[in-house]
C-alpha cells in the first residue's frame, strides 16, 4: 500500500510531499518502508506505523510498544496515543550517509504479549540544501603570451554535498574576448572545467584579466557558487612541461607500508637549461589526504606517507604539478587516481539484546529469547557475516532481516535435567583468512511458578 501526506509550513506556505513507500509482509515478521525528506521539521508526519503493522492503538501501551534504532539517536519517534511515526529532530542526510546514493534509517519495533519484532526502513530523501562550493575564493593563472589559441588551462572545480540532480554542476564564464569555457564531460565531481584560449594574448595590450566562474547545481530552485579567476599574462619561457599522460590510474592495498612507491611520474620540457629543469609538487589531494602521500620534488616518486584505510576513503585523486625553473616558471599538470583495495582487517561486531530471560520451563518452541545484530566494516566477501550457535542445545538462530537474527527456543526445556545453558554465538566473515567475534548469553530455566530474575553476561 502507499500513502501521500502534505505538511504546510507557516509563513512561507511551502508544500512538502511525503511519499510513504509500500509495506511488505512476510510470515513471522513484517517490514515497513517509508520515506521522508531531510531537514523536515519536528513533528512532520512519516507514517501510521501502528495501523500499518496491524496493531490496535489501545494495545500499544499494555504491550510495551517500543522502537529501537541503532546509532540513529532520537531522529524519529512514535506517538503512543495515535500510533503515528513522526520526525523528532533534524535529519541531515549528508551527515547521516555522506554522498551515498542510498540513505535509510532502520528501526526495530518490539511489542510484548505475545512478543513480536518488526523491521521498519525509513528512506531519507535528498533536498537541494547545499550550494556548489569552490575550494578557494580566487584562482590565479599565469599564462604566457606565446600560448596558441585552443590551449587548455584546467581550473579547480566546485563540489556539492548533495546527490543526484542536486549535485550535477553546470559552469558559466563571464563574458570576455579571450577565453571560453570547457565544462566537464560528465557529472563526476573529479572532472574539472578548463579555460580555452580563443585568441592570442598580448601582454603589452592586456597584462591581466579578471573573470568570474559560476557553478550552478541541478536543483529546483538551483543554487550557485562563484570563484574569481585572475589571469596574469607573461612572456619569455614558452614551453610547458608535459607529463607522459594526463591521467594515471593506480591501485594499492590499504595495508601498504610507509615509503611504499605508488608511482614514479615523469614530465619533460622542450626548453633548454634552467627553463627545462623541472620540480614536482602536489597541487591538491581529494578528499583531504595530503598527509598520506609524499612526492619527491626531484624525481617525481609518489610514496605512501601514513596509514591508508579503505573504510575511511576508497579513492584519492591527486593533482600533480611539474614546474620548470624559467623566469617566470611554466607549469604542467597531471592527475593520479589512486584506488585503495580492501583487506580483511575488521572483525565482525555482534550485539545481543535479551528479551525473555530467564526462560520458563513451559516456554513453547519458537519463543524469541534474544535479538542478535551483526555488522562488519569491510566490503565484499570480507564484510559478509554468518552467525552460528553452540551445537546440541534446544535453541536455534533464525535470520529475520539482512544482518538481524532472532535467538529462539527450538525444543522443550527440562529444568531438572538442565537448569541453565551458556550459549555461544559466533559471527564470522567471509574473508580469507576469516575473522570472527563471539558473544556469550547465559539462559537460565525457571519452574513455572518460580519468581523471575535475570542473569546475563557477555564476553
Amino acid at each position: 500500500m502507499s500513502f501521500v501526506a502534505m505538511t504546510y509550513c507557516q509563513g512561507s506556505w511551502c508544500l512538502l510531499p511525503l511519499l510513504l513507500l509500500f509495506t511488505i509482509w512476510e510470515a513471522g515478521s513484517g517490514q515497513l518502508h517509508y520515506s521522508v525528506p531531510e531537514e523536515a521539521k519536528h513533528g512532520t508526519f512519516v507514517g501510521r506505523i501502528a495501523q500499518d503493522l496491524g496493531l490496535e492503538l489501545a494495545e500499544l501501551v499494555p504491550r510495551l510498544f517500543r522502537v529501537a534504532s541503532k546509532d540513529r539517536g532520537d531522529l524519529l519517534e512514535v506517538n503512543l496515543q495515535n500510533g503515528i511515526l513522526f520526525v523528532n529532530s533534524r535529519i541531515d542526510r549528508e551527515a547521516l550517509c555522506g554522498r551515498s546514493l542510498e540513505c535509510s534509517i532502520h528501526l526495530e519495533v518490539i511489542v510484548d504479549r505475545p512478543l513480536q519484532v518488526f523491521h521498519v526502513e525509513v528512506e531519507v530523501r535528498d533536498i537541494n540544501d547545499n550550494p556548489p562550493v569552490f575550494p578557494l575564493r580566487e584562482q590565479k593563472l599565469l599564462i604566457y603570451e606565446s600560448k596558441q589559441p585552443d590551449s587548455r588551462f584546467p581550473l579547480e572545480g566546485a563540489s556539492d554535498a548533495d546527490i543526484g540532480e542536486n549535485a550535477v554542476l553546470v559552469y558559466r564564464l563571464s563574458q570576455n574576448e579571450y577565453f571560453s569555457l570547457e565544462s566537464p564531460t560528465n557529472s563526476k565531481q573529479t572532472k574539472r572545467p578548463s579555460l580555452i584560449l580563443k585568441k592570442t594574448l598580448d601582454r603589452e595590450k592586456t597584462p591581466e584579466l579578471n573573470l568570474l566562474l559560476t557553478a550552478s547545481d541541478g536543483g529546483k530552485p538551483e543554487l550557485t557558487g562563484t570563484v574569481q579567476l585572475w589571469v596574469r599574462v607573461l612572456d619569455v619561457n614558452d614551453n610547458d612541461p608535459e607529463f607522459d599522460h594526463l591521467e594515471y590510474k593506480v591501485r594499492i592495498m590499504e595495508n601498504a607500508a610507509n615509503e611504499t612507491l605508488v608511482i614514479k611520474l615523469n614530465a619533460t620540457d622542450q626548453d633548454e637549461g634552467v627553463n627545462g629543469q623541472l620540480e614536482y609538487s602536489l597541487m591538491s589531494i581529494k578528499p583531504s589526504g595530503r598527509s598520506l602521500f609524499t612526492l619527491d620534488e626531484n624525481n617525481g616518486e609518489l610514496r605512501v606517507n601514513g596509514t591508508l584505510d579503505y573504510e575511511a576513503n576508497k579513492f584519492y585523486e591527486i593533482e600533480v604539478l611539474a614546474t620548470d625553473k624559467g623566469n617566470p616558471p611554466m607549469v604542467g599538470h597531471c592527475t593520479v587516481s589512486v584506488e585503495i583495495l580492501d583487506i580483511n582487517d575488521n572483525a565482525p561486531e555482534v550485539t545481543l539484546t535479551s528479551l525473555s530471560l530467564p526462560v520458563r520451563e513451559d516456554a513453547q518452541p519458537n519463543t524469541v529469547i534474544a535479538l542478535i545484530s551483526v555488522s562488519d566494516l569491510d566490503s565484499g566477501v570480507n564484510g559478509q557475516v554468518t552467525c552460528s550457535l553452540t551445537p546440541n542445545v534446544p535453541f536455534k538462530i533464525v535470520s529475520t532481516f539482512k544482518n538481524y537474527y532472532s535467538l529462539v527456543l527450538d525444543s522443550s526445556l527440562d529444568r531438572e535435567r538442565v537448569p541453565a545453558y551458556d550459549l555461544l554465538v559466533t559471527a564470522r566473515d567471509g574473508g580469507s583468512p576469516s575473522l570472527w567475534t563471539t558473544a556469550i548469553d547465559r539462559v537460565e530455566v525457571i519452574e513455572i511458578h518460580e519468581g523471575v530474575s535475570r542473569h546475563i553476561y557477555r564476553k
